[in-house]
């Protein structure tokens, strides 16, 4: 698993949580992580909530649909930092992993990672013992409360 980028970061606060790899279990994924943001002084009104909803949401759903294996559940891991929020989703496909694809005329998929790559300030894959973690991370300013 790749470290959190940039110089030493204070740890501020650390959430994760297990969901089943379906289409419920990614919704609820979105919806437990906007609850714990909210409880860690991040309100659903706020910009950084929205983008994090929107990444969590992003995330999970690749998981669903590219890392799945029967029996076997994702794992969300956000991490409050000072100055960065990091959102990591784990799934047990190693040899399915995430990369950004030329912009295809009409597609009806394909645009998951085309928004992680617009919101997030930077994010990447990295290997697990099973399976590979994906993260993304967003800046935020140090007023946040903790």
């Amino acid at each position: 698993m790749t470290a959190p980028s940039g110089p030493a970061r204070t740890l501020v606060r650390v959430f994760t949580q297990r969901f089943s790899c379906t289409r419920r279990g990614a919704r609820l994924a979105r919806q437990l992580a906007l609850v714990e943001l909210h409880d860690w002084g991040i309100p659903e009104t706020t910009a950084l909530s929205a983008d994090a909803g929107l990444l969590v949401a992003e995330l999970a759903a690749n998981a669903v649909l590219h890392g799945h294996v029967p029996g076997r559940d994702f794992e969300l891991r956000m991490t409050l930092l000072e100055g960065v929020l990091r959102i990591e989703v784990s799934d047990a496909r190693r040899d399915r992993r995430p990369a950004l694809r030329p912009h295809a005329y009409q597609a009806e998929s394909g645009y998951g990672l085309r928004i992680v790559d617009a919101v997030a300030a930077d994010w990447g894959v990295g290997d697990r013992l099973v399976g590979k973690t994906v993260w993304a991370e967003l800046t935020h300013r140090a007023g946040v409360r903790t």
